[in-house]
């Protein structure tokens, strides 16, 4: 512990923002980092508590608190105050294969578990994670470390995203030569084309590929595994197969008039959001406005979001940048309040009202907040030639029934026209995408998540193995990292008879 009473001494400081109104010119990254003395200063109000929850990954009352990745938090805290980031490094890449990614975008439930927090504001574990990984990049230390030795073991990853980058990044180095399938033409999955650039530009994704490429894992792009690419041909060619396929079914609405030209997934939107967003070089404001793409854009069109959570933000984030006309996100859950209430203790995650960078820009642009709650669509309204120009809406409430049960009822008399060309729909996934589970012949629940064995990730196939949000359902960056790791554990064991990996 470098500076005991660092905690007295130092309030919280975290990163300064980019005004509203002059971020939404763009689609940069706009947090400016703390300088090294200031961050050092931030490290230090670490305290080395006895019990470091940060780090626990427990699961409290169906949600987790503290990281899922177990990080050292409290080690590399020490360490970065003490000015020594290289040993920092190694103490972080010990459990997060990608801290550009988790220090970027996750929700820091190690921060909502701090000590600190309990009577006071929690330590900026997210942004010291940031720094280590920056600092090393910047000063040439994250250089490929190719493995000595091969093991002639070859591994398929399907889906590049978060989980199987991090499959495949554990599994080449224990020397297995692996080869990452992307359907898409850019690798990243949900990191390139689930996550706007402003909260991770793609640059940050790339430099990371390329240093996976630079140790040797091989990526397809275009290689849509079930469509043109044959799973009889990976089971007979790879001795391992790791199906990282992601949650990719949205969940779709049944309102009247849902076939009303304007209606999308939240998904689709962000994707060729930001697909043109690259391809224009991030002038998707001045893009070509004569092709099926420029549909979901939402320039001067009055834009609603279905769902409240960081998806529908994302899209808030989005149409404003695109210049839209006004913009409403409808949310079905009464509005959560503003500090823990009694029944939601630290250190559980805390169930409480979040304003994020789009609503913030929204109320900037608009004047209000543009969140509707306890709030649902009752109809998508067309015009003649069926494309979308209202929605009617309608106020819900959860009534208890004589049997105690829970029921969500209209409130009779409010229901509200909203005008709306563009209506994006972000209420969540349904689970992983029947096209490839039915080609592999894998057994999937309920919920259409990929059934492995009790806390193991094996399927009901032979050499076949699965992780991330296709086994648990759709979840954070941070689990996704989590689950890669523990697959390539149980790959590597299966293939060599025992692991050495973490």
């Amino acid at each position: 512990m470098g500076k005991p009473t660092g905690f007295q001494e130092y309030k919280r400081v975290t990163s300064s923002a980019v005004e509203p109104l002059e971020r939404i010119n763009d689609y940069n990254e706009f947090h400016i980092p703390l300088s090294a003395e200031a961050q050092r200063e931030q490290a230090a109000r670490c305290m080395s508590c006895g019990v470091p929850f940060c780090q626990s990954g427990m699961i409290i009352d169906d949600a987790v608190s503290g990281c899922p990745l177990n990080n050292l938090i409290p080690e590399w805290n020490d360490l970065i105050y003490n000015d020594r980031l290289e040993e920092a490094l190694d103490r972080l890449l010990l459990t997060n294969s990608f801290p550009e990614f988790t220090g970027r975008v996750c929700p820091a439930p190690c921060e909502k578990a701090c000590t600190c927090s309990l009577n006071g504001d929690a330590v900026s574990i997210k942004e010291n994670e940031c720094t280590i990984i920056e600092h090393a990049f910047e000063n040439k230390l994250m250089l490929p470390k190719i493995p000595s030795v091969r093991t002639n073991k070859r591994i398929a990853v399907i889906g590049s995203g978060p989980s199987g980058l991090a499959a495949a990044s554990q599994l080449n180095k224990r020397g297995h030569n692996v080869t990452v399938f992307e359907r898409d033409d850019r690798v990243g999955g949900l990191l390139m084309y689930g996550i706007p650039n402003m909260k991770l530009e793609k640059w940050v994704i790339e430099r990371r590929v390329q240093l996976m490429q630079a140790e040797g894992i091989g990526f397809v792009t275009n290689g849509n595994v079930g469509e043109n690419v044959k799973p009889e041909s990976l089971l007979e060619e790879y001795d391992a197969v790791i199906l990282a396929c992601g949650a990719s079914n949205p969940r779709d609405l049944s309102a009247e008039g849902r076939d009303a030209k304007g209606v999308y997934f939240a998904v689709d939107y962000l994707k060729e959001s930001t697909k043109e967003l690259l391809n224009t070089n991030l002038d998707y404001k001045n893009a070509n406005t004569n092709d099926d793409k420029a549909l979901l854009n939402a320039k001067e069109k009055d834009v609603v979001v279905i769902g409240g959570g960081d998806t529908g933000n994302d899209c808030v984030g989005t149409a404003i940048r695109q210049g839209c006309r006004s913009i409403t996100q409808i949310e079905m859950m009464p509005k959560l309040p503003d500090e823990r209430a009694e029944n939601n203790p630290w250190p559980q995650w805390p169930r409480v009202n979040k304003t994020d960078y789009g609503q913030e820009e929204a109320t900037a642009v608009f004047g209000e907040d543009p969140r509707d709650y306890e709030t649902t669509v009752k109809e998508f309204i067309k015009d003649e030639s069926g494309d979308l120009e209202a929605i009617k809406t309608v106020k819900v409430e959860f009534v208890t029934n004589n049997d105690k049960s829970r029921e969500l009822k209209e409130v009779l008399g409010s229901e509200k026209i909203i005008p709306c060309q563009i209506c994006l729909i972000a209420a969540g996934f349904l689970g992983s995408q029947s096209y490839v589970t039915e080609a592999f012949g894998v057994e999937i629940d309920t919920r259409t998540n990929v059934k492995t064995e009790k806390d193991g990730f094996s399927t009901n196939v032979k050499k076949v193995f699965t992780a991330g949000d296709m086994r648990r359902g759709q979840s954070l960056v941070v689990w996704a990292i989590r689950e890669g790791r523990l697959v390539a554990k149980e790959v590597d064991k299966y293939l060599m008879g025992y692991t050495n990996l973490r």
